[in-house]
């Protein structure tokens, strides 16, 4: 019965009927609601977004994981790893059980053939190790198999390899595949690739059965997974865009968990007893942007007024509850020498006198682009309202994130109203290299992975004090380099204002334990229903 309303709970969502109504959904089936707009290919080289990192999550494992409790770094398929004296390589030591689903063991050669794969494929994924020196012509020199369980990862320059075991949690750039099945599926050369973006090589908890772009994902459990069998036998993830149609199946029953629901529906399913709201802080910050190439922004005076022309306290109370909580440093929450916020508020005054010094008396006309949806429009309109009040008087451009991101990439923008900020990795390093880092500042660069490049932010004495603080060895002489970085960041005023931290909010059954909130560490394997 349980498969069998599985099957008609499914026929019903595919076809956009009206969803069966029924008390709760199987026992061992977890039907989630979530948004697949970004989800273009399961290859894990070549995935964008949390969205896709999620499913990963659930059929692929890395070499270690982050805890979802306090993000330590945790055993995966490496059951234990020494970091070399010179902190130059990473020696890991593979489990002897683990396996893949198509039933091959998990070797050695198989995650240097993954990450010799990321590097030559040269997709999305790879620009997290491409970042940190790695280059697909010397991989052989970098990921050596010493043997069947022995796998060593050299570092190409100078960097802090906790750093460097934080990438290799996060499913994409750490996805350790099946090499002889995905080589057996290889077409012209392409390493799988094709193959691959329907289909699943990988040793995690479950596999990936079938998928129909922007319509459902369905994950079976592996029965010869490694680790504790999960609960579920089944997950079947819908793809349900419309905040609202999220909100009622949830209250009937239809759905178990409810990804990517609006404010407003978040908020009408508090206080349901039957329905559990929880929220745990994401990766990045919602910001304003400011282009350095326009030269009355790139005047200091005027990004300080700007910074004080922003209701932080308004707009993360009215506009920001379940989408963000109020942040204005540049590093995340809960990683090491982070400062408390510097405590900005809304003071038109004090933003006139410094557009006065700068020779602003009176204000000037800019652009001001926006993603034409919540929480954006909203923190947008609330900063063009402020900002009219000292004289600047800012047109709303809003679009889709290719027309506004892509406006930023190309350097073309004047205010920008954006989110992003690194902090996949809980280091600050995974923030600054994101925010303020900017090794060429010439057009010519084409550093689009840096929003200090999209900026055009540019300070030789920052870049320095960033590589410094990664090196440094000594843990407390480490946390004084972050704190001198974030007030010297302050003080020079940066191009990226935060206003507030990305928090990842989700709406579930209280009868389903075990949830992960976060996208970028949540796993289904830990996910039971208490009836």
């Amino acid at each position: 019965m349980k498969h069998f309303l599985l099957s008609a709970a499914m026929s019903a969502l595919l076809m956009g009927a009206a969803p069966l109504a029924w008390a709760e959904t199987p026992d061992d089936q977890l039907i989630v609601a979530t948004t697949m707009n970004n989800i273009l290919t399961l290859d894990p080289a070549a995935i964008t977004g949390r969205e896709t990192v999620q499913v990963l999550n659930n059929i692929y494992d890395t070499l270690v994981i982050l805890s979802d409790k306090d993000r330590s770094i945790q055993p995966r398929l490496a059951e234990k790893w020494e970091i070399a004296p010179d902190r130059m390589s990473i020696r890991f030591t593979l489990r002897a059980d683990a396996k893949f689903a198509s039933g091959n063991p998990v070797t050695a050669e198989d995650v240097v053939w993954s990450l010799k794969r990321l590097m030559t494929i040269n997709l999305a994924q790879s620009s997290f190790l491409k970042t940190r020196g790695f280059k697909a012509e010397t991989a052989d020199q970098h990921f050596v198999a010493e043997d069947a369980r022995t796998v060593v990862i050299t570092l190409p320059q100078p960097d802090d390899p906790n750093l460097m075991l934080m990438v290799l949690a996060q499913n994409g750039p750490g996805s350790i595949l099946d090499s002889k099945t995905v080589m057996a599926n290889e077409k012209a050369g392409d390493l799988g690739a094709e193959w691959l973006t329907l289909n699943s090589a990988g040793s995690g908890p479950f596999t990936l059965t079938q998928w129909a772009s922007n319509e459902y994902i369905i994950l079976t459990r592996n029965d010869g997974y490694w680790g504790p069998a999960p609960a579920m036998t089944r997950v079947l993830m819908r793809h349900l865009p419309e905040s609202q149609s999220q909100r009622l199946m949830l209250e009937q029953g239809d759905i178990d968990v409810a990804y990517s629901m609006q404010a407003p529906d978040l908020a009408s399913l508090e206080g349901n007893e039957a329905i559990t709201i929880a929220s745990t802080p994401g990766a990045g910050f919602y910001y304003l942007a400011v282009s350095m190439k326009d030269e009355r922004l790139a005047n200091p005076k005027v990004r300080a007024a700007l910074r004080l022309l922003i209701d932080y306290e308004g707009i993360n109370k009215a506009v920001m509850p379940y989408y963000g909580k109020p942040h204005q440093r540049p590093l995340s929450s809960g990683v090491i020498g982070l400062l408390p916020d510097q405590g900005y508020k809304l003071d038109v005054a004090g933003a006139k006198a410094l557009l006065a010094e700068a020779g602003y008396a009176d204000g000037f006309k800019v652009t001001l682009r926006v993603l034409s949806e919540d929480p954006f429009l909203k923190a947008a309109t609330a900063i063009q309202n402020t900002l009219a009040q000292a004289g600047i008087e800012a047109e709303l451009i809003t679009g889709s994130g290719d027309q506004i991101y892509g406006a930023m990439r190309e350097r073309n923008f004047e205010l920008l109203v954006g989110r992003g900020g690194g902090g996949q990795q809980p280091h600050p390093d995974s923030n600054l290299r994101a925010l303020a880092y900017n090794p060429d500042n010439s057009d010519e660069a084409k550093l689009t992975n840096y929003q200090g490049w999209r900026t055009s932010y540019y300070d030789a004495a920052l870049n320095g004090m960033i590589e410094a603080a990664l090196l440094e060895q000594d843990p407390a002489a480490q946390i004084k380099a972050y704190e001198a970085i974030q007030v010297h960041i302050d003080e020079t005023v940066p191009s990226i204002l935060p206003f507030s931290e990305v928090e990842d909010t989700v709406a579930y059954q209280t009868d389903v334990q075990g949830m992960i909130v976060s996208p970028w560490l949540s796993r289904f394997e830990t996910v039971t229903k208490a009836r």
